[in-house]
């Protein structure tokens, strides 16, 4: 295990504490926090990992865990490629985005492959380079009104394929055991999706011509 592997997880642990002695509430999900996405319908959250699928692409798996404190289910919410959003700005409902894996670098992806376990759409952890990949990284955000609201319910549409990212309740065996399968689906079911524990970034109130600062919260 390199030192980089430990102080990792210890360095986000120190982050979610101080967000919860000096965050501040804010209602909306914005551009550049890290979060956990909880699955509604099956009470998981998104998670990967550094290992691969046996079968279709190869590629860095996806699942749902349903163990809260996993440091290996966070994501950062990132613009489209070659596009830029500010830290802080809150996601709009039909916004298009990235969402990168924070301990491994890799997209959140999804492509033409059979899932391993139900044959739905693979989803997968894709790219390069701190999460340079390709267009098969875009999500739309699906939900009501005007920006994604940290207590809504969401969905998240890919947008090369028009699939609904997904559980299917399916379990891994090792060596992610008990883990769950997460797809891509045609109709949306079992893909609703809401905003879970976190570093919420949000400008301050107290902003000066056009700086902020940002706060991070739980």
């Amino acid at each position: 295990m390199t030192c980089t592997s430990t102080i990792f997880p210890i360095f986000i642990n120190f982050l979610l504490l101080l967000s919860q002695i000096e965050g501040k509430k804010t209602q909306f999900v914005t551009c550049g926090s890290v979060i956990k996405l909880f699955n509604t319908d099956y009470k998981v959250r998104l998670h990967s990992h550094d290992v691969k699928y046996g079968s279709g692409s190869g590629q860095q798996s996806v699942t749902g865990t349903e163990v809260q404190e996993d440091v290996n289910s966070h994501w950062v919410i990132k613009a489209a490629t070659g596009k830029i959003c500010s830290r802080g700005e809150p996601i709009g409902c039909g916004s298009v985005i990235r969402l990168e894996h924070v301990s491994t670098k890799k997209n959140l992806h999804s492509h033409h492959f059979p899932s391993p376990l139900s044959s739905n759409q693979e989803i997968s952890a894709y790219g390069d380079n701190s999460g340079e990949g390709d267009t098969g990284d875009h999500w739309t955000v699906i939900c009501k009104g005007d920006s994604w609201l940290r207590d809504d319910s969401i969905m998240l549409k890919h947008m090369d394929t028009d699939v609904y990212l997904s559980v299917t309740g399916r379990s891994y065996g090792r060596p992610i055991n008990g883990q769950l399968e997460v797809v891509g689906v045609t109709s949306p079911s079992s893909s609703h999706w809401q905003a879970a524990e976190g570093l919420f970034i949000h400008p301050s109130d107290f902003q000066v011509k056009s700086h902020s600062y940002a706060h991070t919260e739980l």
